[in-house]
């Protein structure tokens, strides 16, 4: 994370929001969020992705000058026009925020083990080829690297489903995608933060006043950790000088050797 020079600087925290309904316990975190950011002197940008209604959708629409108009390629146009300087003023404007965040959080719900659409629509739109990522550029040697991001998700069941040997299987392999995702345009992805039990839909795990308070331990929880968010280690990944020129863990990588 790009830091400023006096102890205990204040960093830049943007907040991507996934959730339709800014009410809802996911915007209830946002605004946890951004009382305790805002508390420890940091400065905080909500990105409300359905408030401020993010079109999720790649499509050829969206390029007017296109290198081929009888095929699309989307890598190749998000290429030419990010060197243009043409890309979707949507698509500018996210990628100015990110420029200016040093900690991205991701607010979302866990939906069909994986982001809402409108979040991985996100990722395909505005992490544009050529311009955030390339060959050369990925991983640790990414775009974003000094910065951080993290996730944090709500789901409806309860911890126990998500454990190794729980009904829903390993949170760790849901959220993987995500973390790559991350790491692959150089951020310091830090562990995610999540907030189980938040039934719905008429699923009941607790009576009525146990999940109040339960939500409400929740928000605590929360607070807590982002009180101090500047000290969290990054989730380890490992980068260019540990693979072989076929891109594979090199024999002598002690990481390669754990269980």
């Amino acid at each position: 994370m790009h830091r400023n020079t006096k102890e205990n600087s204040d960093i830049k925290v943007l907040i991507v929001l996934a959730h339709p309904e800014r009410r809802s316990f996911s915007g209830g975190l946002v605004d946890v969020a951004t009382e305790t950011l805002n508390l420890a002197g940091h400065e905080v940008e909500i990105d409300d992705l359905y408030g401020e209604g993010f079109d999720p959708v790649e499509r050829s629409s969206w390029y007017g000058k296109r290198q081929d108009e009888c095929y699309f390629a989307p890598l190749t146009e998000q290429r030419a026009h990010y060197d243009a300087n043409a890309l979707p003023q949507d698509v500018q404007r996210e990628i100015a925020r990110l420029n200016w965040a040093d900690l991205v959080i991701f607010q979302f719900p866990l939906w069909w083990h994986s982001q809402p659409a409108i979040l991985k629509g996100w990722f395909d739109r505005v992490l544009v080829y050529g311009g955030l990522y390339s060959g050369s550029m990925r991983y640790d040697r990414g775009y974003f690297r000094g910065k951080q991001a993290m996730c944090s998700v709500t789901t409806g069941s309860p911890e126990q489903a998500f454990m190794p040997f729980g009904r829903a299987g390993n949170m760790v392999e849901w959220l993987w995608p995500v973390h790559s995702s991350l790491y692959y345009v150089g951020y310091d992805v830090l562990a995610p933060h999540i907030s189980y039990g938040v039934q719905g839909g008429g699923i009941r795990y607790q009576e009525e006043g146990a999940f109040r308070d339960h939500l409400e331990a929740l928000k605590d929880q929360w607070a807590h950790r982002l009180s101090g968010i500047e000290q969290d280690a990054p989730i380890p990944f490992t980068g260019w000088n540990d693979w072989d020129d076929a891109g594979v863990l090199k024999h002598s990588n002690p990481t390669r050797w754990r269980l």
